[in-house]
């Protein structure tokens, strides 16, 4: 799938929407892996949303998300395990994530989740690396706000830099 049409979907899409529904949107889009917080927030404050509620939702939207991952994370890793036939040697991407995970830990993760990977995949990556629960879902929160204030900060400087509102 090719990120262009992508974030022509988005972009048309909040464009078309009405004012509550493009909030609704920039939840339900910051929800989704592929698209997450680096995407939205700059779009949603291109089209002239607020910049601070746009950041407020999708922030929202993004570690609530995480959140339900984490919470079934336990039953999405059995549902694996069952599927996988109780074969239990790790595989290549789980030998990666563990380099990943002995090089920066937790904390690096969760700061580079948003443009390495997806805080969807960090966070899955944490608690396949033996990270418990709550860790988890803390140090993603503040990742993701971190991530967050960053974006809506950029994409309100450049939209006014431009003169586009």
């Amino acid at each position: 799938m090719s990120v262009a049409p992508l974030l022509v979907d988005v972009g048309s899409s909040l464009e078309q929407a009405g004012s509550v529904l493009q909030y609704l949107l920039v939840f339900v889009f910051a929800a989704i892996p592929v698209i997450e917080i680096l995407v939205v927030v700059p779009i949603a404050i291109g089209l002239g949303l607020d910049p601070l509620l746009t950041g407020i939702v999708a922030f929202a939207g993004n570690v609530l998300s995480v959140y339900a991952l984490i919470l079934f994370y336990r039953q999405i890793a059995n549902w694996l395990r069952r599927r996988r036939g109780g074969r239990s040697e790790p595989s290549d991407r789980y030998a990666r994530a563990r380099r990943l995970w002995d090089r920066y830990g937790l904390p690096g993760l969760a700061a580079g989740g948003p443009v390495l990977a997806g805080v969807h995949v960090a966070a899955l990556v944490a608690l396949l690396a033996g990270s418990r629960s709550r860790l988890v879902a803390a140090w993603m929160t503040v990742g993701i706000f971190a991530w967050t204030v960053v974006l809506v900060a950029a994409s309100a400087y450049g939209v006014s830099l431009l003169g586009l509102t």
